[in-house]
């Protein structure tokens, strides 16, 4: 079949090491290369990609050092309710090949332009979150993180953050279960602090909370990282309703995207392969570059910049007649 032409990432096997468990249904998974290799860089808050089979893909942030070569170590919450993925990954033992990809960072960390960080976490969203105290505390960088999780039990990663809490710069908060038990996030986040930079990550509702509170802060002082799909808005929503059609530039085919049909399936429905994984515009897997056309960017991962070039296909609309996709 026809594959769209997508900003790709080299796909290899890794063979798992260790699997420990952290906390209540949260367990960290170690990757090597089978040879003994280094395995290909990454920065802090980077995540792999999983090909579990059976068209089963996945998004796992890295939680280990940036500085170690010789491993990755993803964390993964089992979701009882999810569509298997984390099931799979939870079934993973000692010794198992898996094929991931390079790593990609949609969530990374400031420069020489921040001060200071501030990270708030909600339950697994911790993950990113560890590979950056790691290299914020390589940068001796002034940061704080608030952990957020229902119970001690449900806390990952308690021997490695246990000498950062004790210094202050990790604060853990349990709520039971009740958000208003916990940190209070409207308060942490009231008033802007010069130069620094905020780093969000958790559930649906910690997000909203968040995204609720940072009026007063600059939009580009504050980052996101999605672990499930934001709601569209009544205005996003509405260009559903809206059809245009897709060109493949490569052959010159034209593609009717219907009203209330993703491009995905329009481009699948011609034999036109798209690999995805959340289908909601938040993991990154099916970015596609496009040459031609406004998109309606609907999704959580592209930057402005990225924008002008790519498009996530799972969400976005148009708002011009044609879209003109590179392949």
């Amino acid at each position: 079949m026809d594959r769209v032409a997508r900003e790709t990432h080299r796909r290899f096997s890794a063979k798992v090491g260790a699997v420990t468990r952290e906390a209540a249904d949260i367990l960290s998974i170690e990757l090597t290369d089978p040879d003994g290799a280094l395995l290909p860089p990454f920065t802090a808050g980077a995540h792999i990609e999983f090909h579990l089979g059976n068209n089963l893909i996945r998004q796992y942030s890295l939680c280990n050092s940036p500085a170690e070569r010789h491993r990755y170590v993803v964390g993964v919450l089992e979701q009882k309710d999810g569509r298997g993925g984390s099931r799979a990954m939870h079934r993973l033992r000692t010794g198992d090949s898996v094929e991931i990809t390079e790593p990609r960072n949609n969530f990374p960390l400031a420069g020489r332009e921040a001060n200071s960080h501030l990270l708030l976490a909600g339950g697994i969203g911790v993950t990113p979150m560890m590979a950056m105290l790691a290299e914020l505390e390589s940068r001796a960088a002034d940061f704080r993180l608030h952990y957020c999780t229902r119970s001690p039990a449900h806390t990952a990663f308690n021997d490695r953050l246990r000498p950062l809490i004790e210094q202050g710069k990790v604060v853990v908060h349990h709520d039971g279960g009740e958000p208003a038990r916990g940190l209070d996030i409207a308060a942490t986040l009231a008033e802007p602090v010069p130069a620094q930079h905020v780093y969000i990550c958790g559930p649906q509702g910690f997000i909203a909370a968040a995204r609720a509170s940072i009026g007063a802060w600059p939009p580009h002082a504050v980052h996101f990282e999605h672990f499930d799909a934001v709601p569209l808005t009544a205005e996003e929503s509405a260009w559903d309703k809206v059809p245009f059609k897709v060109k493949i530039k490569r052959t010159g085919e034209l593609i009717d995207v219907p009203s209330n049909c993703s491009v995905v399936r329009a481009l699948r429905a011609h034999g036109i392969d798209i690999e995805t994984s959340c289908e909601d515009g938040y993991c990154g897997t099916c970015i596609t570059r496009y040459v031609e056309g406004e998109p309606v960017h609907r999704d959580t991962v592209l930057s402005q910049e990225e924008r002008k070039s790519y498009v996530m296909v799972c969400r976005a609309r148009s708002r011009s007649p044609i879209l003109v996709l590179d392949a």
